[in-house]
C-alpha cells in the first residue's frame, strides 16, 4: 500500500505544470515588487506629512507581512499573521492611542500642535487700506499678466512678467514692471481682463504671489486680498528669537507655557487658541484629588456598579424562575408562553427603550395613567433621581431576563432527573428542590456568563443615552454630570457634549474602564476554569 502511494505521488509530481501555475510563478515576484513599492510610497507619504512615528509603525507592519508571506522562514506564521495584525491594528492601537491621549490636555481648547498655533497667530494680519491696489488678470498666450491700476484710472501702472499660475505651496515673488509698451504682451495690445469665473479658478495660485514694486514707490510687498485687490498687510504678531510672540499693537510678549498649553504674557493671561501638551498623570489625579470633580465621579462610579449588579441579580432571578416554570411538564401551552416571554429579546433594544420612554412619560404615559387611576399618584420618573434610576433598572431587567431564561432552560435539561426522584422519595417540596438541587447546579455553569453580563451592563451606553441621557444633572459641578450617567455615558458627555470636549480626561476615564472590564474578563476566565475543573 505504501509503495503504491509513493508511486502515485511520484507520478503526480512529474505531471507538467498547467498554464495557470506557470503564469502565477512568473507574476509572483513582479506583483510582490509592486506591492513593496506601493507600501514604501504610503510610508513615505505619511512621513512627509510629519507623522514619523506612524510611518515607522506602518513600515514595521508591512515588513513583517512581507517577511511572513515571501520568505520560507516565515511559512509557519502565514495563518497567524492576519489575526495578530488585526489585533494590533484594531485592539492594541486604539487602546494605546486612547491611553496616550489620557496623558495630554487634548480638548476643544487645545486641538492644535504648538507649531500650528504659532503659524496661525503669525498669519493674522490686516490690510493697509489706503495702499490697496486693484488688479486685473490678462491672458498672454499660455501664460498670464497681472496688471495693477490706481483707483479711478483706466490705464495700467504696473504689469507683471508672464506668469504660469501653477498651484504651489511656496510663495512666488514677482517683480512688477512699469506699464511701458515693451512690458505689455508681446506683438499685441493688452488683452481683455479675465472674468470673475476665471479669477476664481486661479485663486489658489494668486494667493501665493508676492508682488514687489520698486522702492521709490514707498509700497511694501503686496499680498492677495481678494478677487479684485492686492495690497500691503500689517501683521498682528512677530516672532522673537526666544520663541515668544510680540503683539504689535501694544508690544506685549507672549511666551509658550509647556504646562498649560497656552502662549501667556507676564501676568499669565492666556492667548487663544491653546495647543496640546503632555500633562502626565494630571487627568488621573484629578479623579481623586479635585473635590469638585471627585464627588460626581465617585457617585457615578458607584451607581455604575450598583446598576450593573442589580440588573444581573434581578435578571437572573426572573429568568431562572421563568425557566423553571416553563420546564414543568404539566404546564399547558408552554411553547406559547416561551415565545411570548422571549419577545423582549427578539425586538431590537433601541425600539423597546423608546417605547418605555413613552410609557414612563409623567403626563401622557400609560404607566402613570394606571398608577393615577389606582392609587392617585403620577411619579416624576425623569425628574426625580431615585425614580429615574429605578426606571433604568426596570427597563434593563426587561431587556435582559430573556437571555438568562434561555440559558437556564438549557442548563435545566442537563440536570439528571434521578435527583428529583430521590428528592420526591425523601418528601422534599418544590422550594427545597429549587434551592438544594436546581439553583446550585444552574448557578455553577452560569456564573461566568453572569460576569460577562455584568461587564456588558457596565458599558450599557445605549440604554442611558436613549432613555434618560444621564438626566437629571448634578447641580453646581465643574463638569456637567448626570445622576443617571454611568461611566461610559459620562465619558461620552465629557468628550463630545456639554463640557468643552475634554478628550484627555475622557481618554483617562476610558482607560480606567478598560482595566475594570479587563479585570472582570480575567475573573470570568477563572470562574470558567473552576467550573470546568470541578
Amino acid at each position: 500500500m505504501n509503495a503504491m502511494t509513493a508511486t502515485l505521488a511520484k507520478g503526480y509530481s512529474t505531471l507538467p505544470p498547467s498554464l495557470l501555475e506557470k503564469a502565477a510563478r512568473l507574476m509572483r515576484w513582479p506583483v510582490t515588487l509592486l506591492a513593496m513599492l506601493a507600501s514604501l510610497y504610503l510610508v513615505f507619504m505619511i512621513h512627509a506629512s510629519g507623522q514619523t512615528l506612524w510611518a515607522l509603525g506602518l513600515l514595521a507592519l508591512f515588513s513583517a507581512g512581507f517577511y511572513v508571506y515571501v520568505s520560507n522562514a516565515g511559512f509557519a506564521y502565514r495563518y497567524l499573521f492576519p489575526g495578530i495584525a488585526g489585533m494590533l491594528v484594531f485592539i492594541a492601537f486604539p487602546l494605546l492611542y486612547t491611553a496616550q491621549i489620557g496623558f495630554t490636555n487634548y480638548s476643544s481648547a487645545h486641538l492644535l500642535s504648538q507649531e500650528r498655533v504659532r503659524e496661525y497667530l503669525l498669519d493674522q494680519h490686516e490690510a493697509v487700506e489706503d495702499q490697496v491696489q486693484p488688479y486685473s488678470l490678462h491672458a498672454d498666450g499660455a501664460e498670464y499678466r497681472l496688471v495693477l491700476r490706481t483707483e479711478g484710472e483706466a490705464l495700467p501702472r504696473w504689469v507683471s512678467p508672464p506668469l504660469a499660475l501653477r498651484q504651489t505651496r511656496d510663495e512666488l515673488r514677482v517683480e512688477m514692471l512699469p506699464a511701458a509698451a515693451e512690458h505689455l504682451p508681446l506683438n499685441a495690445p493688452l488683452q481683455a481682463a479675465l472674468p470673475l469665473r476665471e479669477l476664481i479658478k486661479h485663486r489658489e495660485a494668486l494667493m501665493m504671489l508676492r508682488l514687489v514694486l520698486p522702492a521709490s514707490t514707498g509700497l511694501s510687498e503686496l499680498h492677495y486680498l481678494g478677487l479684485r485687490e492686492f495690497g500691503p498687510i500689517k501683521r498682528h504678531w512677530t516672532e522673537q528669537a526666544d520663541g515668544s510672540l510680540k503683539r504689535e499693537t501694544d508690544g506685549q510678549l507672549f511666551k509658550p507655557n509647556g504646562q498649560t498649553g497656552y502662549y501667556e504674557n507676564a501676568t499669565g493671561q492666556p492667548l487663544q487658541p491653546g495647543y496640546k501638551v503632555t500633562v502626565g498623570w494630571q487627568n488621573y489625579t484629578r479623579m481623586v484629588m479635585d473635590a469638585e470633580f471627585r464627588g460626581p465621579f465617585l457617585n457615578i462610579f458607584s451607581w455604575t456598579v450598583v446598576f450593573s449588579l442589580l440588573t444581573v441579580v434581578f435578571s437572573t432571578a426572573i429568568g431562572m424562575l421563568l425557566a423553571v416554570l416553563l420546564n414543568w411538564d404539566d404546564l399547558k401551552y408552554r411553547t406559547t408562553y416561551r415565545t411570548l416571554l422571549f419577545l423582549p429579546y427578539a425586538v431590537p433594544g433601541f425600539i423597546s427603550i423608546l417605547v418605555f420612554k413613552g410609557l414612563f412619560n409623567q403626563n401622557f404615559g400609560e404607566i402613570n395613567a394606571i398608577l393615577d387611576a389606582l392609587v392617585g399618584i403620577k411619579p416624576a420618573w425623569f425628574a426625580d433621581p431615585l425614580l429615574a434610576k429605578i426606571m433604568l433598572v426596570i427597563v434593563n431587567v426587561w431587556l435582559g431576563y430573556p437571555y438568562i431564561m434561555i440559558l437556564c432552560a438549557g442548563l435545566l435539561k442537563a440536570i439528571p432527573s434521578d435527583l428529583y426522584e430521590a428528592s420526591a422519595i425523601a418528601g422534599a417540596g418544590p422550594l427545597t428542590n429549587f434551592f438544594k438541587i436546581t439553583a446550585p447546579l444552574v448557578i455553577k455553569p452560569l456564573a461566568p456568563l453572569l460576569v460577562s453580563a455584568f461587564a456588558f451592563n457596565f458599558n450599557n451606553f445605549v440604554l442611558i443615552a436613549l432613555l434618560t441621557d444621564g438626566r437629571p444633572d448634578y447641580l453646581s459641578t465643574k463638569i456637567p454630570a448626570g445622576q443617571t450617567d454611568i461611566l461610559v455615558s459620562y465619558t461620552y458627555r465629557i468628550a463630545f457634549k456639554d463640557s468643552g470636549s475634554d478628550f484627555g480626561l475622557a481618554a483617562a476615564i476610558s482607560t480606567l474602564i478598560f482595566f475594570l472590564v479587563a479585570a472582570m474578563s480575567l475573573l470570568n476566565l477563572r470562574l470558567m476554569r473552576k467550573a470546568q475543573n470541578s
